[in-house]
């Protein structure tokens, strides 16, 4: 037996007797808060917090969740409203975490929202159109527009309200795991079918509640424009006036003969992706 056989054994060896778990590639996490609010953690533990309204009406554990948070990394914002702002500054102050925005919403909220200025600057601040590499290259951001409006309030109450420049959401693709794409509070438009030819979307995250975005019938035909492998629904039962559900989503999928499956997450439900 020649030496290139042996090393050949041994190769296959080592690899049958190697636990399954240790070669497999790590998962995303994505948790659900209520509202618009996520998290998502990479497979090398990086925490991407989106619109984190983690006290929303909605979420009974809202302070308990927002007290156990202690480690996030970048904050996104899809606009200024305070719906999406939420909780960002706090968690900011304490996490130290970098905010991935609008350049004019990142200075809107250095300026009038509270965020700290030295987290955040031209590495994390972009505009439609743009991609970021962040993380040490796991994770790519890409600003897609939202058909909406963004303002920025000061804490200190609704009389002095700020521009907070273009509304959008986000293509965030994970290496080795996942692209989703946030659609942020939008109403459907036809420019979404472009997002999938750039990089085919795995997740949608799709606002349903209707009145202030698209709700599930528009929502529906949205998805059909981006045609993910999965849609999961979110700002919808926060407030009754949000009153889309998720089952009119399903049924309006069905209606249109989409294989998109859809996924309901319940408030601090956390799937890996």
């Amino acid at each position: 037996m020649t030496l290139n056989h042996l090393f050949k054994k041994f190769a296959l060896l080592l690899l049958l007797c190697t636990p399954f778990a240790a070669l497999a590639a790590g998962t995303t996490q994505l948790t659900w808060y209520g509202h618009a609010a996520f998290k998502i953690v990479t497979p090398k533990g990086h925490v991407l917090l989106l619109d984190p309204w983690l006290t929303n009406p909605a979420n009974k554990n809202g302070k308990a969740d927002l007290a156990a948070l202690d480690k996030a990394d970048l904050i996104l914002l899809t606009h200024g409203h305070f719906d999406h702002v939420g909780d960002s500054v706090e968690i900011a102050k304490k996490t130290g975490a970098k905010l991935v925005a609008t350049f004019d919403l990142g200075q809107a909220m250095a300026k009038y929202g509270g965020y700290p200025a030295n987290q955040m600057g031209y590495d994390t601040l972009g505009n439609f159109g743009g991609e970021l590499t962040l993380l040490d290259g796991e994770v790519k951001i890409a600003f897609i527009p939202a058909v909406h409006s963004s303002t920025v309030t000061e804490p200190d109450g609704d009389k002095n309200i700020h521009d907070g420049g273009s509304p959008g959401g986000f293509l965030i693709t994970v290496k080795n795991g996942p692209a989703i794409y946030d659609t942020g509070d939008t109403d459907e438009f036809s420019d979404m079918a472009l997002v999938k030819q750039f990089h085919k979307v795995d997740v949608m995250l799709a606002s349903i509640g209707g009145h202030f975005t698209m709700g599930p019938e528009r929502a529906a035909e949205a998805v059909k424009l981006v045609n993910p492998k999965v849609v999961i629904p979110m700002h919808y039962g926060t407030f009754p006036i949000l009153d889309g559900t998720p089952q009119e989503l399903i049924n309006a999928l069905k209606y249109k003969h989409s294989r998109t499956k859809v996924k309901v997450l319940t408030i601090d439900q956390a799937v890996n992706l």
